[in-house]
């Protein structure tokens, strides 16, 4: 990917201290933690309750996660302005893991995921991660956007998503047919509002757009309720928080493919916060992520979650972003907006009784729909990976995000064999009378040679020549088949020169 100049939020400061260090409980620090961490919880409580709801799971499972995640991420992880959580990156993986095995043993799923980026950050492994193709980390996370925002849409207009993108994408046609009223108005009005929430005043922005979505379709689903007696379906919650929580159970058999989701989890869950951790370094000037202290703050979050019967966690951008665009100044904000969402969840769970299932599904569409981006698109064309990009984000909606993300590796290698072998020939004719010159680059093995044999056909017998080895391979095939027709090119009487970088090999007058 082209460099870019850093963004710099000027409100971040040069150096945010370490945990609980002396200068994290000054005033000023303090008070700018509180500030920051009261606006990320704004922004992290509706979006865990619709990833959860998304993801098939119990949907306090989504705020035990945010708790954790803010908890034990955020003291041990090595970027100290990230804010981690339940994420939408996941959402896909999780939904198919519940429908295998059972939430139970999801949960134990998740924890040996985090058991294993443990031992990803032990063995230093993260920056390997960096190594995978942007095209094809763009590609997945579009493809998981398109997979949750046709699941969601179903929602939307008052039914129940389907098990695959495909068959919600066949079935919308007649979920259009059969369409609940109110549940498309009080979902319709939670899009709206958070697609046009930043764009209007800064005055008026002071509270996050997610929330205010929630709660004002919350609210006209009251009033549909008193008005015209019009019911939709809301969030259903079984007990409070502490009821939520469950002990992992151990899958009867098909170890493998456990054993395939576990591994899923780590390194989804281990690419999307490393990415996001990168983007939040680019919005402050303190101490850069430390990524495989990172991986290892995700691994005991996500271990501690599994174990809790909570979501997976990552770092998120939506949070991580707010969180230091709000001012925080040390890792204390990604704890306290944690705690204040364990005071909600333990002293207002009929709050989160009381809103409808399509606000929050209105509200993943459109993050779905976000994950998709133009510029990502623009970016692989220009760099020749537009096919990367599409066939892992239709691999991930076709088939599975694991399968899709394999079938854009395997690409991304194929591409990377042909630019290794590629060999360009070009033919410069004169305009004057000059010699012909013809120049070999890249990698001339046999490969190349139909191409050779083609561009020499085009010089005329008799013309003097030049042909210039500028590849930085030449294998025996194409050396040998330069030399003949070099031979036959100078019994014509034809004067020909072959160079390479280094030196003449050989010349005739």
């Amino acid at each position: 990917m082209p460099s870019t100049p850093p963004h710099r939020n000027p409100g971040a400061h040069s150096a945010p201290p370490s945990a609980w260090s002396p200068r994290s409980w000054r005033p000023d620090n303090l008070r700018a933690d509180v500030n920051a961490s009261l606006v990320v919880f704004l922004v992290a409580l509706p979006l865990s309750l619709g990833i959860a709801v998304a993801s098939g799971a119990p949907i306090l499972a989504g705020l035990i996660a945010a708790i954790v995640g803010g908890v034990v991420a955020g003291l041990l992880g090595g970027s100290p302005l990230q804010v981690s959580g339940p994420a939408a990156g996941l959402t896909v993986v999780v939904a198919e893991l519940v429908a295998r095995f059972g939430w139970l043993t999801t949960c134990a799923i998740v924890a040996g995921a985090g058991v294993l980026q443990i031992g990803f950050g032990l063995s230093r492994l993260a920056r390997f991660a960096q190594a995978i193709p942007p095209a094809v980390v763009h590609g997945m996370l579009a493809g998981i956007g398109g997979t949750i925002a046709l699941a969601q849409l179903h929602v939307v207009l008052g039914g129940q998503p389907q098990t695959s993108a495909l068959e919600n994408l066949t079935e919308l046609p007649g979920q259009l047919a059969q369409a609940h009223g109110p549940a498309v108005l009080v979902g319709l009005c939670a899009m709206l509002l958070v697609v046009c929430w930043p764009r209007l005043p800064r005055q008026l922005r002071v509270v996050p757009g997610p929330l205010v979505a929630v709660a004002v379709a919350t609210a006209l689903a009251v009033a549909l309720e008193q008005l015209v007696a019009a019911s939709v379906a809301r969030v259903d919650l079984p007990g409070g928080l502490l009821a939520a929580i469950s002990v992992p159970v151990l899958p009867q058999g098909n170890w493998g493919a456990v054993i395939g989701g576990v591994l899923t989890v780590a390194l989804v869950a281990s690419v999307e916060s490393l990415l996001s951790a990168v983007a939040v370094d680019r919005m402050h000037h303190g101490p850069r992520t430390d990524p495989d202290r990172e991986l290892i703050g995700q691994g005991a979050a996500n271990t501690l979650s599994g174990l809790l019967g909570g979501l997976p966690v990552t770092g998120v951008i939506v949070r991580s972003s707010t969180n230091v665009r709000a001012g925080a100044r040390t890792r204390a904000s990604a704890v306290l907006h944690a705690v204040w969402i364990a005071v909600f969840a333990l002293a207002l769970v009929w709050v989160v009784e009381m809103i409808p299932l399509a606000a929050l599904a209105g509200l993943l569409v459109v993050i779905g729909v976000q994950l998709v981006k133009v510029a990502d698109m623009r970016i692989a064309r220009q760099h020749g990976e537009l096919a990367l990009y599409l066939a892992t984000a239709l691999g991930v909606m076709a088939l599975n995000l694991l399968e899709g993300v394999g079938i854009g590796l395997a690409l991304a290698a194929l591409l990377l064999l042909r630019r290794a072998v590629r060999a360009r020939v070009q033919h410069q004719t004169p305009e004057y009378g000059d010699e012909h010159r013809v120049t070999v680059s890249g990698a001339a093995t046999f490969l190349a040679v139909p191409a050779l044999s083609r561009v020499l056909a085009g010089v005329p017998a008799g013309a003097p020549t030049r042909v210039d080895l500028a590849a930085h391979y030449l294998d025996h095939a194409v050396r040998d088949h330069l030399d003949a027709w070099v031979t036959r090119q100078r019994a014509t009487g034809a004067s020909v020169v072959v160079t390479d970088r280094k030196h003449r090999i050989g010349a005739l007058g």
